[in-house]
């Protein structure tokens, strides 16, 4: 299945999800595996370290450290990875509403983690798309 690229069509069709769990970034030394056990949502190497993707809870009982806490919103619309301008108008919505967005592309779709206090604000600013 192709994923859509018109980006008129990705806003009107995104239909946000809020997700359940809250979410941190943390950064740890190591290798991919190392830190299975976490069931990280995500992870990406970098010359500093590792950033994984955990819930909260994951990172407490691991004894990780992590600066803010996240939800992630899923745009439940099948996005191709070729699609121009999703990223930026999303980013600059939530900009405009002073929230933060901390966006992971994957095959199918896009996820947003957002401060976890904006949550409910992020949705609705998103929603602003579909109406």
């Amino acid at each position: 299945m192709v994923g859509e690229t018109n980006l008129g069509k990705l806003l009107s069709s995104m239909s946000p999800d809020l997700l359940p769990d809250e979410y941190v970034f943390c950064t740890v030394k190591g290798k991919y595996g190392d830190f299975a056990e976490l069931s990280p949502l995500a992870s990406f190497s970098e010359a500093q370290g590792m950033t994984l993707v955990i819930t909260k809870e994951a990172a407490i009982s691991g004894k990780l450290s992590f600066e803010s806490v996240f939800k992630a919103i899923t745009l439940t619309i099948h996005s191709s990875l070729d699609a121009v301008g999703l990223t930026a108008a999303v980013s600059t919505k939530l900009a405009q509403n002073d929230i933060s967005a901390n966006v992971i592309a994957a095959y199918y779709h896009d996820h947003i983690f957002v401060q976890a206090d904006k949550a409910e604000a992020a949705i609705e600013a998103l929603n602003e798309f579909c109406s």
